[in-house]
């Protein structure tokens, strides 16, 4: 897939799935079928149960850090774009972009006659709003490193808004499906409004969060058909299967192949790959993995084929690197060979290295991941034949994404990196001075390659800057990098719509909920 100037094309992956249920409201009468309620006033209601295995971090789509949150609260906000299944760039708030030809100033054309959800007219302001926020052009203080190219933004008119950068960055284009919000508002953490086809409704801290179709969503062709979603927070994936069986839920994403041969029949299922990155990140700015000998060992240590085996059931593509092949463009082949299981080749580096009787570190796991948590075990134990005792430390995710993700206060982690829309999103987590890079990785000639991606518009040219940096993070083992594991969402039957993408996304505006057992 590839990229031009105008309308970018990008690859994403990710994988949606929702379905029905039954709520109560006041002046409701619930019916005995699932998915359905009947009012007295309304007609029949339709509501969507989903399982998430993890909490919500942040209601606010510029202070939350989680994939998970992020692809529930996608359906609130809209950008300036969006994507499609195929990973092309479609229109949202604006309908049109032109590029100057120096590559600096994108002028945005905006779409007349939307709302937001508090009732505030949508106009430029609240793009230039929006984006001084993630660039910190007012505050000194960016929201984002990603809009910290942002040199100025100038609302021409209520229709019209360019958009100048500092330098050319031939990723920018592909980060305008971040959300815009409404200029002033402030209570996003707690009421959040966007301009999306569903609204925020409730949100009860560990229990659900519930979005209510948007009426007046300014897409009339995509005007959402299911009235409610509740998304149910349930941790154990047992409990989980068990709801579902018993008709409490409707859907569960990334569901095991096991809990699929235990539902059976009574579940219809979709899977595809994810375009994510599972990996066992190393803190390269701790001992022992400052060594790059040490990281290749543990790399020659690892029989990922096994762990995509067990863990995986055998669905999953095997990595060599930071990348997917999922993104077949910019992806470098031969990489996932670099280093084979060779337990032999591991001592003799641990022992050039200056640890011939191995050492001992800790590896921490978010405990409602339990594929991470499964992959974790595989770990340690492979490790052990080369005389590396790991120690495994389960901590809940918002713990994980304080500790690790933000402070970088860890030795060695299973964490997977979702699907994004651009190149830059993927490799560029590694680069010495993002803010976000917690593995710690520091080698200029990457951040060379990364930048020179950055500063061409000629695709092929990207491509191989993208590869190139993909083969140093290989080459320095910057962490054990794992595969790509397929994803399988389990929903009740009578539920259609649901797309896939190269990043996590449910499409809610398109499900349909027919009568279907």
């Amino acid at each position: 897939m590839r990229f031009n100037q105008s309308l970018v094309f990008i690859i994403l992956s990710a994988l949606l799935i929702l379905t029905a249920c039954g709520s109560k409201e006041e002046g409701e009468k619930e019916t005995s079928e699932k998915g359905k309620v009947q009012t007295s006033s309304q007609g029949e209601r339709q509501v969507l149960r989903i399982s998430m295995a993890t909490e919500v971090d942040n209601l606010d789509p510029y202070q939350s850090a989680a994939t998970d949150t992020g692809s529930m609260m996608d359906n609130v906000f809209d950008g300036l774009f969006d994507t499609n299944e195929a990973g092309e760039l479609e229109p949202r708030l604006a309908t049109d972009v032109a590029v100057s030809e120096d590559g600096l100033t994108y002028t945005f054309t905006l779409r007349e006659g939307v709302t937001f959800h508090n009732g505030a007219k949508f106009t430029a302001k609240d793009v230039v709003y929006s984006y001084d926020r993630l660039a910190g052009l007012t505050s000194g203080e960016p929201l984002s490193s990603k809009f910290s190219v942002i040199s100025s933004i100038e609302a021409k008119s209520d229709t019209e808004v360019a958009v100048v950068l500092k330098e050319v960055d031939s990723s920018f284009l592909a980060r305008n499906i971040v959300a815009i919000l409404p200029e002033g508002y402030e209570e996003q953490s707690t009421k959040p409004v966007g301009a999306g086809p569903f609204s925020f409704k409730q949100y009860d801290a560990g229990q659900q969060l519930v979005l209510e179709k948007n009426e007046n969503y300014y897409l009339t062709d995509r005007v959402p058909t299911v009235d409610e979603v509740q998304f149910k927070i349930m941790p154990d994936s047992e409990a989980a299967l068990l709801a579902l069986q018993a008709g409490d839920i409707d859907v569960i994403p990334g569901i095991s192949e096991l809990g699929i041969q235990q539902l059976g029949n009574a579940i219809e299922v979709v899977s595809g790959p994810q375009n994510m990155v599972q990996l066992m990140a190393m803190n390269n700015s701790i001992e022992p993995f400052t060594n790059v000998k040490v990281r290749q060992a543990i790399n020659h240590a690892i029989n990922k084929d096994v762990i995509i085996q067990t863990v995986a059931e055998g669905k999953g593509t095997k990595l060599g690197s930071n990348f997917s092949p999922a993104m077949d463009f910019f992806f470098q082949e031969g990489l996932d060979d670099h280093y084979p299981y060779d337990i032999e080749q591991a001592k003799k580096l641990l022992e050039e290295a200056g640890y011939p009787e191995g050492f001992s570190f800790t590896l921490t796991v978010p405990s409602e991941y339990q594929f991470h948590v499964d992959t974790a075990q595989m770990l340690a134990s492979q490790l052990a034949e080369v005389g590396i005792t790991v120690t495994i430390e389960s901590i809940e995710f918002s713990t994980w994404l304080e500790r690790v993700y933000t402070n970088a206060q860890y030795e060695a982690t299973v964490i997977s990196f979702t699907g994004k829309l651009d190149p830059f999103e993927v490799v560029g987590r590694f680069v010495s001075d993002y803010a976000k890079n917690f593995v710690k990785f520091n080698d200029p000639a990457l951040d060379q390659a990364i930048q020179s991606a950055l500063a061409t518009t000629d695709e092929d040219e990207r491509a191989e800057f993208y590869k190139k940096a993909q083969t140093i993070l290989t080459e320095q083992a910057a962490s054990v990098f794992i595969m790509d594991p397929d994803r399988s969402i389990g929903m009740r039957k009578g539920i259609s719509g649901f797309k896939m993408y190269p990043i996590q996304k449910f499409n809610l505006e398109d499900v349909t909920i027919s009568d279907k057992k």
